[in-house]
């Protein structure tokens, strides 16, 4: 019985991330972007979780752009720049929080 509540809490805990829309493929320290690879559709006022080794943080976009230009949403294929305050790295998982 032990396993099976183990198993459900990792599941519990897996559904709570969200789905998965990307990928950190790169991150601007000093002006504290994060560069995205979209795997789903992304647009601004959505919640996002960045999540690695590391990483674990939240974040709801109020701004995003592709080569430097302002955009209100985004699609599967695209990379996209965000603003954040915390520290990423590159592969960390990008989850869309509903």
């Amino acid at each position: 019985m032990i396993i099976f509540k183990n198993l459900t809490h990792l599941s519990n805990n897996m559904e709570k991330l969200g789905k998965e829309i990307g990928m950190v493929i790169d991150y601007y320290d000093k002006i504290g972007v994060i560069a995205i690879e979209l795997k789903g559709n992304l647009k601004v006022g959505d919640k996002i979780r960045v999540k690695g080794a590391t990483t674990d943080f939240m974040k709801t976009i109020s701004s995003m752009q592709i080569e430097h230009e302002k955009v209100e949403k985004a699609k599967k294929g695209d990379s996209v720049g965000i603003k954040v305050s915390d520290r990423a790295r590159k592969n960390d998982k990008v989850y869309k929080v509903e």
